[in-house]
């Protein structure tokens, strides 16, 4: 389970949004659906997810039905507070949503889209463990409005997958990614790199069976050890290495290298798309991600999910049992909230729009930080090019040493 939940100030139960908050309906709104089961924890994983043994009288079966309460709430809350306007993205994540019955996935993406309507071209995506994928499943998420499958591969190699805790087969990757396209759907796969064991060969062997997979997208991340995890306390035994950092760059220097070769972009540190011929890489982007990167507005359907609207943020209690009793009381889930100040959300800016390719306008960072834009350069950080056009575009060795960017841009 995730570590607590941020200190905030008291949601009010009826999940009203304050009269003074400045809606802009030109911003996207996106909606975040949180699917909190999994059969087993990986020993990496922070993320709010529970185990069978875990939901002290929470029930798989009821959960679809709980959370077409919360969209009901949503609606009313955000056309009370004139914020309602049709989703650009819809994202099932968790935890593993197809642990789910696929008609579940497809009855709340029916009930969301009635609730707040898809904009043309709305990009509707569901993550998969590629052992809960079959071509009924697929065809039944495809038939529902789903566009996009995300499946989380990790790595090709078993002795990594066993480091991570994956059960999942390593040739149930491919025979999702296939039945995914034969539904018509794009496919995007996520890869882990530097576990406990990983060589530059194991990672090398999984990037060239993720490009073997012919996928659209390909996320690659670094696994970083959370405080509270399995791996953690194996770290902290000394039962484990802990991850190589100059390791890890040479795995991302690699993959970097590898997916620009095979005709991807990168557009956000962790992320690339296939470029074509016509588009470039832009169609094949993640919409849904590059959403709050940029800062858009989501709604987080679930326990523990977390949304934001015109700078103002809440979330919701943890556990599936806490939040399917506030919404049977007729209560809003949400635990508490936050409206940070300008300076707080300049920051934030930076922090997000800094990851990714289009940068940050120099003009948002602070004058006292601007000139510190020229010895970024200087040490290979910023893209020069880009800083004479008035933006700050991380290289290569600046995706990195990012965290550095951005305490220079916001010290």
């Amino acid at each position: 389970m995730a570590g607590p939940l941020p200190l905030g100030d008291p949601a009010p139960a009826d999940g009203r949004l304050p009269a003074d908050l400045p809606v802009d309906l030109s911003v996207p709104l996106s909606a975040y659906l949180h699917i909190p089961f999994c059969r087993v924890r990986c020993g990496y994983c922070d993320f709010n997810t529970y185990t069978s043994t875990e939901l002290r009288g929470a029930k798989q079966e009821d959960y679809a039905a709980t959370l077409l309460t919360e969209i009901d709430l949503a609606r009313r809350v955000l056309d009370e507070a004139g914020a309602l306007r049709p989703l650009h993205t819809v994202f099932f994540g968790g935890g593993t949503p197809t642990l789910l019955p696929a008609g579940d996935l497809a009855r709340m993406l029916d009930a969301t889209a009635s609730a707040f309507g898809l904009a043309n071209g709305a990009e509707v995506t569901v993550e998969a463990n590629p052992d809960t994928v079959t071509p009924a499943v697929v065809r039944t998420l495809a038939d529902a409005g789903v566009t996009r499958l995300s499946i989380g591969m990790q790595s090709a190699v078993p002795h990594v997958l066993a480091a991570l805790d994956r059960t999942h087969q390593p040739e149930n990757v491919r025979t999702a990614v296939m039945a995914a396209k034969d539904a018509g759907l794009a496919v995007s796969v996520d890869l882990i790199y530097g576990a406990p064991g990983e060589s530059l060969a194991d990672w090398e062997r999984s990037l060239d069976a993720a490009l073997a997979l012919d996928s659209e997208h390909i996320s690659a991340y670094a696994l970083i050890i959370e405080d509270g995890t399995k791996l953690a306390r194996q770290i902290r035994r000394g039962e484990v290495p802990t991850p190589d950092e100059d390791l890890q760059a040479d795995m991302y220097e690699l993959a970097d290298a590898r997916l620009a070769a095979a005709g991807f972009d990168w557009y956000e540190i962790s992320n690339w798309a296939r470029a074509s011929s016509d588009a470039g890489s832009a169609a094949n982007r993640s919409r849904h991600n590059l959403a709050y990167w940029r800062g858009s507005d989501w709604w987080g359907f679930g326990p523990g999910a977390h949304s934001h609207v015109a700078g103002l943020r809440w979330w919701n209690v943890k556990h599936p049992a806490a939040y399917a009793q506030r919404l049977a009381a007729s209560d809003s889930p949400a635990a508490g909230t936050e409206r940070p100040d300008e300076r707080a959300r300049l920051l934030e800016r930076i922090l997000l729009r800094s990851r990714i390719r289009e940068g940050i306008s120099i003009d948002e960072v602070a004058t006292a930080n601007r000139k510190r834009v020229a010895g970024l350069i200087a040490d290979g950080l910023v893209d020069p090019a880009a800083a004479v056009k008035g933006r700050v575009q991380l290289t290569l060795r600046g995706r990195l040493l990012a965290d550095r960017v951005v305490r220079e841009l916001t010290d």
